[in-house]
């Protein structure tokens, strides 16, 4: 198996490829993520994991890098990482009672031979109605400032959803294990 390059330094992207029992090396891609003009959240997180992929390729030969993004969509707007309370609180404010679909893209990139694979994967997360005081508690508790969306599934997030639907819940830490052990080990076509 070829030598992985995680093109991300966050810390639940390295947690998951760890449960998985896979040795990597982590690297900072240093790309601009600024969305294009009318562009979906599919082709959006298609585009910047290979964008990371690509932008640690010359770097690294003969490796094979994983590059990802993700973003939520909450009533047809993109929504990435809030940054900051305001922007989590409005974010979470605008998830709650509602449908939040979560666009994760994955690019596998074999830089001995170019090829790479690129895939999206959805998942979907029903809020429950959540009071202003709820959202606030959380996001002091939990700091989800970080993460697309505003919460943490694998911490307190997991407090706020009525549901979940999707092949694998890992997608909403990072990606698809299924994905990645399904890949990983293959050169991408």
């Amino acid at each position: 198996m070829k030598s992985i390059i995680l093109a991300s330094t966050s810390t639940y992207r390295q947690a998951l490829l760890k449960k998985l029992g896979l040795p990597f090396l982590a690297v900072a891609p240093n790309i601009d993520e600024s969305p294009i003009l009318n562009e979906s959240a599919q082709a959006l997180v298609m585009r910047l994991s290979h964008a990371k992929a690509n932008a640690l390729s010359a770097q690294y030969s003969q490796h094979l890098i994983i590059g990802s993004d993700q973003v939520c969509v909450i009533d047809n707007k993109i929504m990435g990482k809030p940054h900051n309370f305001d922007n989590a609180f409005q974010q979470l404010k605008s998830a709650s009672g509602n449908k939040v679909t979560f666009y994760t893209g994955l690019c596998l990139l074999d830089t001995e031979t170019d090829k790479f694979n690129v895939q999206c994967e959805l998942f979907h997360v029903h809020f429950r109605q959540l009071s202003d005081a709820e959202i606030t508690n959380y996001l002091l508790k939990d700091e989800p400032y970080q993460c697309a969306g505003s919460f943490k599934s694998e911490g307190l997030g997991i407090s706020l959803f009525e549901r979940l639907e999707g092949r694998d819940p890992n997608t909403l830490v990072w990606a698809s294990a299924y994905f990645i052990t399904r890949n990983v080990t293959s050169t991408p076509s």
